[in-house]
């Protein structure tokens, strides 16, 4: 495939997480051709003008779009909050590979059913998973140390120094709802608020997390088989603050199991974003692009169908990559 006949859309490309998508592409490779979408185009001028080879379009996903109007598209990356569906459902109808990154478990359901009527040429990564699959994959890399596992779980944590954009502020105010976990091998929907877990900081201070349905959970029991999965949500001081620095988003993950060697264990990991919640995001998905488009000298996944983060970009030497991004790898303990 070659890279200097690509274009990608993204909508929300101007915004807090687009932006970063934009410019992690865009530095390494400079003939792809970015198309910089939303609802108020005239506010991504100053990044197309930056990014060059780009430019910005008018995109209102309440609305629907013509896609004809945009030219040639080869990936939508839809960098923010599509409740209807409309990216997905346009790049399956017109052969084109899709990611989204807003979905919970519970709302992928349509796509999955549309899939399964109609053919899909093209890749569609569903990526609704925290940091767009980073959590996951770090998950799926550790998991490789163990021969069974019983218990995984994680945490994210929302620093409000951090800044992040206006859909993931709201969301912050709004992700306590019913939560998919699986407990003892069952697989429950139970209210946040009812279901509150603490969690042990970097700086050994708890706090209170509560579960949401990010697309990890069943991701990662597809994976591990464990029987008792969640992920929670919490807000607190993220290592970046406490050493007097930029605000970090920080992805807590605790494993218990028994190792190959046939020793029981408890691994504890924190992953930290130096650069805070949107960048973590923005590299989450810029992996996924990598493998669609066959980027950086990675290979191109040309087999169209339904994919998961963890599907299509293999973790080997997972953890020196996301040190080029800023992103920290700290083992807390193996006990």
């Amino acid at each position: 495939m070659e890279s200097q006949r690509k274009r990608i859309l993204i909508i929300g490309g101007y915004g807090m997480v687009g932006s970063k998508i934009a410019r992690l592409i865009r530095r390494v490779d400079t003939s792809i051709e970015l198309v910089l979408s939303g609802r108020n185009p005239q506010k991504g001028e100053h990044l197309a003008d930056e990014l060059k080879n780009a430019e910005t379009a008018y995109v209102n996903l309440e609305e629907g779009f013509d896609l004809s109007k945009l030219g040639s598209i080869d990936l939508i990356i839809t960098a923010m909050q599509d409740r209807r569906n409309i990216s997905r459902e346009i790049a399956i109808s017109n052969g084109i590979a899709c990611i989204t990154v807003s979905e919970l478990a519970d709302q992928i359901s349509p796509t999955t059913f549309l899939s399964l009527q109609k053919p899909i040429a093209a890749p569609i990564v569903f990526a609704g998973h925290w940091q767009a699959g980073l959590l996951t994959l770090v998950v799926k890399h550790l998991a490789a140390k163990f021969d069974h596992i019983t218990r995984i779980e994680m945490a994210g944590l929302y620093d409000e120094k951090d800044h992040v954009g206006p859909e993931v502020a709201n969301d912050v105010n709004g992700f306590i709802g019913q939560a998919l976990i699986r407990q003892d091998g069952a697989w429950l929907s139970v209210p946040a608020k009812d279901n509150p877990r603490e969690i042990c900081l970097y700086n050994r201070s708890l706090v209170r997390g509560y579960p949401l349905s990010t697309l990890d959970v069943p991701s990662i029991a597809a994976f591990t088989n464990s029987a008792n999965i969640r992920f929670d949500f919490a807000t607190g001081e993220s290592i970046g603050s406490s050493r007097g620095l930029e605000a970090s988003h920080d992805l807590y993950i605790d494993m218990e199991g028994v190792l190959f060697s046939g020793k029981k264990t408890k691994l504890q990991t924190i992953v930290s974003g130096k650069k805070g919640n949107s960048q973590m995001t923005a590299v989450g998905v810029y992996l996924i692009t990598e493998r669609i488009l066959g980027l950086n000298g990675k290979n191109a996944t040309n087999a169209g169908g339904l994919y998961l983060p963890e599907t299509i970009v293999p973790v080997t030497d997972l953890i020196n990559r996301l040190k080029d991004f800023d992103i920290e790898f700290i083992q807390i303990g193996d006990e």
